[in-house]
């Protein structure tokens, strides 16, 4: 008889009796009464009661009962800490016992129950256990160990067993070395400083690769990962390794193979100097890839959406395997969609052909979402491979000639891409497409079709009468066409203006006068405006060249996209997000990228999160026009997530940052700025760094007679906005009130502005303190702060330069080392240089100058008789910037390189440079 009669029971009054079986002398009432309580507790009812009376029957030798027992300490334990103790002794006791499997279950149990009161015995077992005879205990005791760092990450680096656990990737057993690395990669993964506390060597990857062939699947998985986070020390290592890996893509499993695939993807950038070994590597890469798509429907849409990053990173693996992407008639519609994506990564002028071919064949389908895409994907392949163009608009008149309606919209969507990429080269088609006019229903085709007439209306002779049919029912079309119609219609009028004054006037009225959409109503006005105050300057911007349109397929930008290679064969690669983006807590954490292709052998494993903290512009004036200037309570910001440490050592900035002869200004010896000041600034105030003097912001003309001279300041940690109020007018002025416009750094007055009546010819000066905290939107140029002044007069408003040093904090002086894994993991793209001109003073005076100004020197070296200073700075919105200065005795110039996640920071730090060395 099975199990499943325990939960059919329905009875009233059961926690007594079971209390009563569970103290019944007889061993098989007892177990009995274990499985009731276990199947009460598994359908959800509260069984808490018989905890002290299932805690004594631990005291057994049957093995299937103690699991029972374990199974329901493990469930109440949490919410009966105080009682959970009683089994502490019974737990110690089994990690002793003669079975392995007991003690293997003693201290997996003992590693479930998060009590601390428990967790503090578990040491002393657990250390035996990690050395315990039976391999199936050692590997037991070794996930027990990241169990146990979860729950006191201390307690585990206190106690030794990090280093228990790293002698167990030396362990004769390949899946006790499985076991290890899969703890150790969850404890690098949740490590709360965002650094691996256990990085692998030589020695230990060989080790590793020793056991890969002799573990299970899971285990190879887990190998293969850590691998994957290992950079050779140089490329005869890396060969070495992917040699040894290839093997694992001849494998059974799916996860394995995309495992492995993952590794030498990694590899292959670190070997990307050696040519003839990479494409040997590509080669071997294609068959298990193609393998995978004969698995179910499920495994073929994981496996295609890897490739659809592996095509991307180097398309090169699968370009000879077009056909294996050909839809089949069963697929399913995710299948069939992801590999028409592969399809037209995969494009060339060499199988365009044979592209077109299928894709024709494709929209003839009954599924209509899926001929949509496959019209667009013919627009697509046109814009891609240029040669094939005028095929690929030939495929799409022969589409149009079907009459069908989705199809015959769907391609005249594609064929004003078409336009926009090849200017002046298919119009002749433009008869065809108006044929089919009257049959447009669907917005985005409408509005196509009224850009194509507006755009060469010129060429279309009736064009003024199409376009005057669409007007008929102006206000019954979509918002998109709406606009559309409107500057088609304008265009036409700049084009023929003889015989469209009347039509102009129309859709002009329409869209100003009739229309409740703002978008619509302030583009019709910025036209009317236009038109009727210079139709030259008109022309200029409605009939403006317009940027070319490119092929936008390869929509993942490259730095995402090194990412996600690292994560391939996880959820990551499957949903095309980096793990921080849909998984919680990931925010700090380890962040995977790929090495640079330099054939230096760089760690990759940890990277910082960008700094997202300037949004693009949107509504300028327009958003301080409409603020409530009375108001002085600042609105939430928009932060940037603080950047993570790296911990990448190695390579090239190690000579300059680290050891040999020259003065070394790491952490802890750099100047500080007490008592300094006065000697390089000429001021006493030794807490201040470098302010500018004051400007006018507002001249008396334009604030019908106040003045407002002012200039932004920094002392012990705060920002200061320092103004000067002059009333030239004959009257009093009251009532002031001042407030921001969004800026890219979120500067906001902390303070209403503290000014009571100004009289006429009266001057009075004022301080207002800022904070951080306001809304952020990133503005042109990206230190500009509007600002509004109200008084009893009217609103004034200006606009001021943030001098950007008076936003650098003073905790931004990076450890040494961290400096130098920073600088590594930072893309090359991301580094910017810019020549300094009139720079005086030795190395020394400019890094104690700049220290006053919160730009920390880090290492000081010299090189071939030129001076180097490594720097860092921290911005208030968490954004890094790191520069290495050169300075060369003798000379006034100086070369400066910054590096950053936000590198648009640099063009106002480059400036704020100039200024502070100029000082005397």
């Amino acid at each position: 008889m099975t199990d499943s009669k325990y939960f059919t029971t329905t009875k009233k009054g059961e926690i007594f009796e079971l209390k009563s079986e569970l103290n019944n002398d007889k061993k098989e009432k007892k177990k009995e009464a274990v499985k009731k309580v276990i199947a009460s507790m598994t359908v959800g009812k509260d069984v808490s009661a018989l905890f002290p009376d299932v805690v004594n029957c631990m005291q057994t030798d049957n093995l299937e009962l103690k699991k029972l027992v374990y199974l329901y300490l493990m469930n109440y334990a949490k919410s009966q800490p105080d009682m959970a103790i009683m089994a502490v002794n019974t737990f110690v006791k089994d990690c002793e016992d003669p079975n392995p499997l007991i003690r293997a279950l003693a201290v997996r149990t003992m590693g479930c129950i998060r009590v601390d009161k428990i967790t503090e015995y578990l040491c002393e077992p657990l250390r035996k256990c990690l050395k315990d005879e039976d391999p199936y205990v050692r590997k037991t005791a070794a996930v027990c160990v990241a169990k146990l760092y979860d729950i006191s990450s201390s307690l585990v680096e206190d106690q030794g067993f990090l280093d228990q656990l790293k002698d167990l990737l030396s362990d004769s057993n390949p899946m006790v070395v499985a076991n290890a690395v899969a703890a150790l990669s969850e404890i690098n993964e949740s490590s709360p400083t965002g650094q691996p506390l256990v990085e692998f060597n030589t020695n230990t990857i060989n080790k590793l690769l020793t056991a890969l062939n002799e573990c299970t699947e899971w285990g190879q998985v887990f190998i293969l990962d850590s691998l994957a986070n290992y950079s050779p020390k140089d490329e005869r290592e890396a060969q070495s390794i992917c040699e040894r890996i290839t093997p694992r893509l001849a494998h059974a499993n799916a996860a394995v193979v995309l495992s492995a695939v993952k590794v030498l993807m990694k590899l292959m950038e670190i070997l990307s100097g050696d040519s003839d070994f990479c494409a040997t590597l590509s080669k071997k890469l294609a068959p298990p890839l193609v393998t995978l798509l004969s698995s179910e429907p499920e495994v073929q849409y994981v496996a295609l959406r890897n490739i659809n990053l592996i095509v991307q990173k180097r398309p090169d693996i699968l370009k000879h395997e077009m056909k294996v992407f050909f839809v089949k008639y069963n697929d399913p519609i995710y299948v069939k969609l992801e590999k028409l994506d592969i399809m037209i990564r995969l494009a060339s002028q060499a199988n365009i052909a044979q592209v077109l071919s299928e894709l024709k064949e494709y929209a003839t389908e009954v599924d209509v979402d899926f001929v949509r895409k496959a019209v667009r994907a013919i627009g697509r392949c046109a814009i891609k491979v240029e040669p094939s163009a005028e095929r690929c608009v030939s495929t799409l008149l022969d589409l149009i000639q079907t009459k069908v309606n989705y199809v015959v919209q769907e391609a005249i969507v594609v064929i004003k891409d078409i336009f926009r990429k090849y200017p002046n080269k298919y119009e002749s088609i433009i008869s065809t497409l108006c044929e089919n006019l009257d049959t447009l229903d669907e917005p985005e085709a409408r509005a196509s079709m009224v850009w194509i007439i507006g755009e060469y209306a010129e060429r279309i002779d009736n064009a003024d009468e199409l376009l005057d049919s669409f007007l008929e029912g102006f206000a019954d079309e979509n918002a998109q066409v709406q606009l559309q119609l409107l500057t088609a219609v304008v265009k036409l009028f700049l084009k023929r203006p003889a015989h469209t004054q009347a039509l102009v006037q129309h859709v002009l009225s329409l869209a100003t006068q009739d229309s409740d959409n703002p978008d619509l109503r302030d583009r019709g006005f910025i036209y009317w405006r236009l038109l009727s105050t210079d139709p030259a300057a008109a022309k200029e911007v409605v009939l403006a060249d317009k940027p070319l349109i490119s092929e936008e397929t390869d929509l993942l930008e490259p730095t995402l996209l090194d990412e996600l290679i690292c994560h391939i064969s996880s959820l990551a690669s499957v949903y095309h997000k980096p793990p921080t983006a849909f998984v919680e807590g990931r925010s700090a954490g380890i962040r995977k990228s790929l090495p640079a292709r330099q054939g230096s052998a760089e760690e990759s494993g940890t990277a910082q999160p960008e700094a997202t903290v300037i949004p693009n512009q949107e509504s300028l004036i327009g958003d301080l026009l409409s603020m409530d200037i009375g108001s002085s309570i600042p609105t939430p910001a928009v932060s940037a997530q603080p950047t993570s440490n790296i911990d990448l050592l190695g390579g090239g900035l190690d000579s300059l940052l680290g050891g040999g002869s020259g003065t070394d200004l790491s952490a802890g010896s750099v100047p500080t700025t007490t008592g300094l000041l006065g000697d390089i600034f000429g001021i006493t105030t030794t807490s201040t760094m470098y302010t500018p003097p004051k400007a006018c912001w507002l001249p008396a003309e334009k604030g019908k007679g106040l003045e407002i001279w002012g200039a932004f300041s920094r002392r012990n940690g705060q920002i200061s906005m320092d103004l000067t109020f002059t009333n030239k007018a004959m009257q009093a002025m009251t009532g002031f009130a001042i407030q921001f416009n969004k800026n890219s750094f979120g500067l906001a007055p902390s303070a209403p502005l503290n000014i009571g009546a100004l009289q006429p010819s009266q001057s009075l000066e004022t301080g207002l303190t800022l904070n951080t905290n306001g809304p952020v939107q990133r503005m042109e140029p990206l230190t500009t702060l509007q600002v509004a002044v109200k008084n009893n007069v009217d609103i004034f408003y200006y606009a001021c330069q943030i001098p950007i040093q008076i936003l650098f904090i003073e905790d931004g002086q990076l450890d040494k080392r961290v400096f130098l894994t920073t600088w590594k993991d930072i893309p090359a793209a991301n580094e910017v240089q810019y020549t300094l001109n009139e720079v005086k003073g030795t190395a020394d005076t400019l890094a104690n100058k700049m220290t006053h100004n919160n730009i920390f020197t880090i290492a000081k070296r010299n090189v071939e008789g030129q001076d180097m200073l490594y720097q860092s700075l921290k911005l208030t919105n968490n954004i890094w910037v790191l520069l290495e200065l050169k300075l060369q005795p003798g000379v006034t110039h100086a070369t400066l390189s910054l590096k950053s996640r936000s590198v648009e920071v640099a063009a106002p730090i480059f400036q704020a440079y100039d200024t502070i060395l100029k000082l005397v």
